[in-house]
């Protein structure tokens, strides 16, 4: 009877374990498309707030993912060492901090723009971060860098950027003291990109969550 009771303990207890893991499994591909919802950092909750596209999404940071022999890489742009290749773990775990990553692929009819994308990204490896937000040749921020990565094939558009939180219509304190500590004006209305303004691509298809 003992044992029974132990069996049945075990099964109830694997299958709370079992409900508590992501329902969603996916297979990562190369030419897939990771966002990263929002950090504790100050900088990526100005981003969110200012970038906002249907408030379904909080996306603040982006990167490109590759599936190579040794092992899956995210290409991406960062503060901390620019243009470069990270593990997928370094990538879901940013300095041990939670946040959320959730995975896009390319629509089926335009898979055709993964191919040229791959290499056009390693060529852009090694240029630091473009901490300015405006579209560089010399250096890169993360949406910028997927937006380079498939400009070939047009998969994302440019829009006037905004700095101006939605609610106020005023700059918030964070932009106003990053950009006067760069010594340059908020480049408000010049062309660029964000994480959350890519997720909204109707190229795009959502996956799932991967954390």
């Amino acid at each position: 009877m003992s044992k029974l009771i132990l069996a049945i303990n075990f099964i109830i207890i694997a299958g709370l374990f079992a409900s508590a893991q992501p329902a969603l499994q996916i297979k990562l591909q190369s030419g897939d498309i990771l966002f990263r919802e929002k950090s504790s950092e100050n900088i990526s909750e100005a981003i969110d707030k200012v970038t906002q596209t249907s408030g379904e999404t909080h996306f603040s940071h982006v990167g490109l993912v590759e599936v190579t022999d040794t092992g899956i890489v995210v290409l991406h742009a960062y503060p901390e060492g620019g243009t470069c290749i990270v593990s997928l773990n370094e990538f879901l775990h940013p300095k041990g901090d939670s946040v959320r990553v959730i995975a896009y692929r390319l629509k089926e009819n335009w898979q055709k723009a993964i191919p040229a994308a791959i290499p056009k990204v390693h060529r852009m490896l090694g240029k630091p971060y473009n901490f300015s937000y405006v579209m560089s040749d010399t250096a890169h921020y993360c949406s910028e860098f997927i937006y380079l990565a498939f400009a070939a094939d047009s998969i994302f558009k440019l829009e006037p950027m905004t700095f101006k939180d939605p609610k106020t219509g005023s700059f918030p304190k964070a932009w106003v003291e990053y950009y006067q500590k760069m010594g340059i004006e908020i480049p408000e209305g010049k062309p660029g990109c964000n994480p959350n303004g890519l997720a909204a691509s109707e190229k795009l298809e959502k996956l799932g969550k991967i954390k």
